[in-house]
């Protein structure tokens, strides 16, 4: 054990004097790395910021059946048994909502009360609001049924509450998948280039390798060097491209601000918890010592 432990000590020292003899090399390649594995991070981190706000919104559309604002409570009533007599399998709720019932939760939302305390009468109609059941063919059965709903007596309009949340949902989907891609990308331009620098000092060090071998130095002592320097540069790569993604996410939510401030709320994008950036880090560690040892593997062998 404390053989292998001085083997370890050697070959890391032997990777950082390798490393700091070149040290332009090393910095331009480590700088390749970080900036490509920040691209997949700050996605990574829109996508998660982007998440919460569609799961506190119901994913169910809705359709809400405004009435005619001289429409009766009678009618409103018999405008909802019309609505459940059809029996449509795309209704899963059925709701009546009437005008003093709307008019008093305005009054309770502090942006409505002082509007409404200059109106005399309650100008609001009453309303029918109709939770619909999410399939493919959510867009169709929603168009159809508003269509329906519209002729019936004293309906003035039907409004599509919710389909934007899908909207969003569908979104975020082709947001994972170009994520998914994007990161295929990187780890691809990851191996390439610790592959390639392997493969140089490789190159640049055949005499040495032959000479170490010759005395009697085993496959994995003559790797062990290389896969250390894939590894901490790669290490190295990962935290700066956590500290770009982290720059480049300032200004972003210096803009969000300004925006979501007229909407009277606080959003802002945020890098992945500790526990991801960690595995980030270890997977970029992984990926740098995996391409070193391909490489070293592949050249060495004379």
């Amino acid at each position: 054990m404390k053989q292998l432990l001085e083997h370890h000590r050697y070959a890391l020292g032997v990777t950082w004097r390798r490393l700091l003899s070149q040290p332009f090399s090393f910095l331009t390649n480590v700088a390749v790395i970080a900036l490509a594995l920040a691209l997949p991070l700050i996605g990574a981190s829109i996508l998660i910021s982007v998440q919460p706000v569609t799961q506190h919104v119901s994913a169910n559309p809705s359709l809400t059946v405004f009435m005619q604002a001289q429409a009766s409570l009678e009618q409103a009533q018999q405008t909802v048994v019309a609505i459940e007599e059809q029996n449509d399998p795309g209704v899963l709720e059925i709701r009546l909502i009437t005008k003093n019932e709307a008019f008093d939760e305005l009054q309770g939302n502090d942006a409505w009360r002082q509007a409404l305390e200059v109106l005399q009468d309650n100008p609001l109609p009453h309303a029918i609001s109709v939770i619909l059941a999410t399939d493919v063919a959510m867009a169709a059965n929603a168009q159809r049924l508003a269509d329906q709903w519209q002729t019936l007596d004293g309906v003035q309009y039907v409004q599509l509450d919710s389909l934007w949340v899908q909207r969003v949902e569908a979104l975020l989907q082709i947001g994972n998948i170009g994520l998914v891609l994007v990161t295929l990308i990187i780890v691809l331009v990851v191996l390439a280039s610790v592959f390639n620098t392997v493969r140089m000092q490789a190159l640049s060090l055949r005499e040495e390798i032959a000479v170490a071998r010759l005395v009697g130095a085993t496959e994995t002592f003559v790797r062990r060097p290389f896969l250390y320097q894939g590894g901490l540069s790669c290490a190295l790569a990962a935290l700066i491209a956590i500290a770009l993604a982290y720059a480049a996410l300032l200004p972003l939510n210096e803009a969000l601000s300004g925006l979501t401030r007229t909407y009277d709320t606080l959003f802002a994008l945020h890098l992945p918890g500790l526990l991801s950036l960690g595995f980030y880090v270890i997977a970029a560690i992984g990926l740098g010592a995996f391409s070193a040892r391909w490489s070293v593997t592949r050249h060495t062998r004379y």
